[in-house]
């Protein structure tokens, strides 16, 4: 091929690189990934609320993402407030996903593991935003039980390596969560030069109970997806509503459910506080 077809043939990928790139660092593209971060900041607090009334005995339960935005429909003006979600966590899969193609956002570059955690965690929050659509226009929104996916991957050839491997993974995600909360490394995203000194350390705490509440999830879940390949059985396979019940089984479980139903909680005041402070 000659070198004008070649330099042809690039021209559509150079045009959407610069279009990517145009994005990226576009006001209004800042201003949505940060309205991502508070949706995201509230889907955990709804997570954390009700596990935390389930610890004190006080009528509430278990439930995972998609659970708390059906509980977040139910209440007072629940279409707004969807409609407010829905906004911020298309906000928030679009920057993840951008981010994971071009590499950078106005004010900060990602190396490959940024980018690589930015595609999953795209993808998991469009899946999100789908069910989020679903029940805005009455078409439930329940997905599919973990249980259910596990159970038809179980029966590919070579399924049973693949969910134990899916297990595994997630119990490394879980642990380097809790790696980056111990270290503090999600300082490094934020501006932390722009805060105070009182904060900071507010902040920093937040940050900290949080990514060790998430460690606590990620790892239960992963645990029981790996056993559930090892027993070839689906019915043990959990989401984050699963983990959290499992906690709450546990030697003192209603006082081990609190603390990880607080922690997820901080964590999505961390989430809503880093919506000001995020590095994006």
């Amino acid at each position: 091929m000659s070198q004008v077809d070649t330099s042809a043939a690039r021209a559509p990928l150079h045009q959407a690189k610069s279009t990517g790139d145009a994005i990226a660092n576009a006001r209004w593209f800042e201003w949505l990934a940060r309205a991502g971060l508070v949706a995201r900041g509230a889907i955990y607090g709804i997570i954390g609320v009700l596990a935390l009334e389930m610890a004190f005995g006080a009528g509430g339960k278990t439930t995972n993402q998609s659970g708390a935005l059906g509980e977040l429909a139910k209440q007072p003006g629940g279409k707004i407030l969807l409609v407010l979600m829905a906004i911020g966590l298309f906000g928030y899969a679009f920057w993840r996903l951008l981010r994971a193609a071009v590499g950078h956002g106005p004010e900060e570059s990602d190396d490959g593991l940024e980018r690589f955690k930015g595609l999953d965690s795209g993808i998991a929050y469009a899946g999100l935003f789908v069910t989020c659509l679903a029940i805005l226009f009455g078409s439930g929104g329940g997905s599919s039980s973990p249980d259910k996916a596990t159970g038809g991957v179980l029966g590919w050839p070579g399924g049973q390596v693949i969910v134990a491997i899916a297990g595994l993974v997630l119990i490394g995600v879980g642990l380097f969560k809790g790696y980056e909360g111990v270290k503090k490394k999600f300082l490094e995203k934020s501006k932390t030069e722009q805060m105070s000194e009182k904060t900071k350390q507010g902040f920093t705490t937040l940050g900290i109970a949080g990514h060790l509440a998430r460690m606590v999830v990620f790892v239960l879940i992963g645990y029981f997806l790996a056993k559930a390949a090892i027993d070839y059985d689906p019915d043990k396979a959990v989401s984050v509503d699963g983990a959290l019940a499992a906690v709450a089984k546990a030697s003192y479980g209603k006082v081990l459910l609190g603390i990880v139903a607080a922690g997820t909680i901080a964590f999505g005041a961390y989430s809503i506080a880093d919506a000001r402070y995020r590095r994006v």
